[in-house]
């Protein structure tokens, strides 16, 4: 969808990796005279992000790279497209997030790799939280933000939160990844939950029951680090709320 927008001749395709053999094939792919680059999913991003040149802040942060491109001088450079294609979708929903207190629910890639990008929004403070406190820690001393912090999910009502994120994938499971009552939700603006199914997730809609005004899923980011993807490749910006729009009926 986004070539056909910006006039791009492109081939992209599926590609099976044997599970111990990541780093032989996307070598292989990307020593083609025409390749540009790839996206990577899961469970290859760490073997990615160990075969590429890293500049990218929020792919140090994750230690994990989701996008590869062949660059000019012969390296292979690998970033994360995550973070940003969380805050574009963010803001095209007219989030405010500058001088926004943030809670980030997970500790995991998913979290770590949208850090930077959060922190480059211009928000007040990110306040990571996890079910293992000691996992989040780890998190902040690695990745040394000085606006990101760790509370207990016990004490997340602290925070007094005007965005709150899940990263985590209890919404796959109908599970709540926190606590969702008064004292938690008291400044809360907006809810967003990574995971996207055909209707509001568990998380959504208990947000929505106890009066948050807008409750996200992750469809848009999704859809937004493609973006972000093909713009590192064909430095085109495609237009991406109509692909949002056709994807959101396909899921439907």
């Amino acid at each position: 969808m986004f070539a056909q927008q910006c006039n791009e001749d492109i081939s992209y395709e599926k590609i099976l990796a044997p599970e111990e053999g990541f780093v032989e094939a996307a070598t292989r792919f990307l020593a083609q005279p025409d390749a540009i680059g790839c996206n990577v999913t899961m469970p290859f991003k760490l073997d990615a992000y160990h075969l590429a040149q890293v500049d990218d802040q929020a792919a140090k942060d994750a230690k994990a790279v989701n996008t590869l491109m062949n660059h000019e001088d012969g390296t292979i450079k690998g970033f994360n497209t995550d973070g940003v294609g969380l805050v574009n979708d963010l803001l095209n929903n007219g989030v405010a997030l500058k001088n926004k207190r943030v809670l980030l629910i997970g500790a995991g890639g998913a979290a770590r790799g949208v850090i930077s990008p959060l922190l480059e929004a211009g928000v007040a403070s990110l306040i990571m939280t996890n079910r293992t406190i000691a996992r989040a820690e780890q998190v902040a001393n690695e990745t040394n933000h000085t606006r990101l912090s760790v509370v207990s999910l016990d004490n997340i009502a602290s925070v007094k939160p005007h965005v709150i994120i899940n990263s985590t994938a209890a919404s796959l499971h109908n599970e709540l990844p926190c606590r969702m009552d008064a004292k938690v939700l008291e400044d809360c603006e907006v809810v967003y939950d990574m995971v996207y199914k055909n209707s509001p997730t568990l998380f959504m809609r208990e947000a929505k029951a106890r009066g948050v005004n807008q409750c996200l899923d992750g469809l848009g980011m999704l859809v937004e680090q493609a973006a972000s993807a093909f713009q590192i490749w064909t430095g085109k910006t495609p237009r991406t709320q109509t692909v949002v729009s056709e994807l959101r009926a396909i899921v439907s």
